[in-house]
């Protein structure tokens, strides 16, 4: 039976008009980059950390040179229009149960919440880099994608994606029955297990600071590609991502995670 630690680390907050943004690791980590981008550009603040055997069977060793458990976290950040609940981290529950416990603990500390909007991102693995990521949205309602509509948000997404697998997929399903709209934001990147989809990951953020007004300076995220590249490359390096297949991609493949 799985377990999960979920600890506290400061007093829960009064949230209002309360956007979830997902953002854990995928394809070319486009969703885990746009979220610890966010993250560190607001300063926010940190809620909960989630432990569980679920996730990968290791430890990191961190700049201290001490380990460290795999975890989830959960950061939240007040704003005039709309405060932030923001769930990033290292990795994901390795199977399919444990995947649809965690997303049921993740809509639990939403409703808890009362958050009015769940969004998740990620990548569509191409066989080849993208000049200009083009960013694609998909919800479980048509007025929940409706409000991303336009511009350069594509979506018509049907024969260009498969399955979306992974937490950001099953927050989407899951969430309808609780009677919350949810979205995904998905940029295109390159399919290869050791490209970091930085390109995408700063198109998905433009598309959230037009619309949920955030104020963060994308073009600063440029300037930290060194920084990541660093940080998640050596994450992914030490969980087996080096040995992942790279086989099979075809022009446009199945998003993954």
């Amino acid at each position: 039976m799985s377990t999960w630690r979920i600890d506290n680390f400061c007093k829960k907050p009064t949230l209002k008009n309360a956007v979830l943004i997902e953002g854990l690791p995928g394809i070319g980590n486009v969703g885990k980059v746009a979220t610890d981008f966010i993250v560190d550009e607001l300063n926010a603040k940190k809620l909960y950390e989630i432990t569980s055997d679920t996730f990968p069977h290791s430890v990191f060793v961190n700049k201290e040179n001490l380990v460290e458990l795999p975890r989830v976290e959960v950061f939240y950040k007040r704003l005039p229009k709309n405060d932030l609940l923001l769930v990033c981290g290292d990795v994901q529950p390795i199977d399919e149960i444990s995947s649809y416990e965690f997303t049921e603990k993740i809509l639990d500390l939403a409703k808890s919440f009362a958050v009015k909007e769940i969004i998740t991102l990620g990548g569509i693995g191409l066989a080849e880099i993208p000049k200009k990521p083009k960013v694609y949205c998909t919800g479980n309602s048509k007025k929940a994608v409706d409000k991303y509509k336009g511009g350069k948000v594509h979506t018509n997404l049907y024969g260009t994606v498969g399955p979306i697998v992974g937490v950001s997929g099953l927050l989407l399903g899951l969430s309808s029955r609780r009677k919350m709209d949810a979205v995904s934001l998905l940029a295109e990147t390159y399919g290869h297990p050791m490209y970091l989809g930085v390109k995408g990951a700063r198109e998905i953020l433009k598309v959230l600071n037009h619309k949920l007004d955030i104020g963060i300076e994308v073009d600063k995220l440029e300037k930290e590609i060194k920084h990541l590249e660093e940080e998640i490359m050596k994450k992914t390096e030490e969980l087996g991502g080096l040995n992942a297949p790279v086989t099979g991609l075809k022009k446009q493949v199945n998003y993954i995670g």
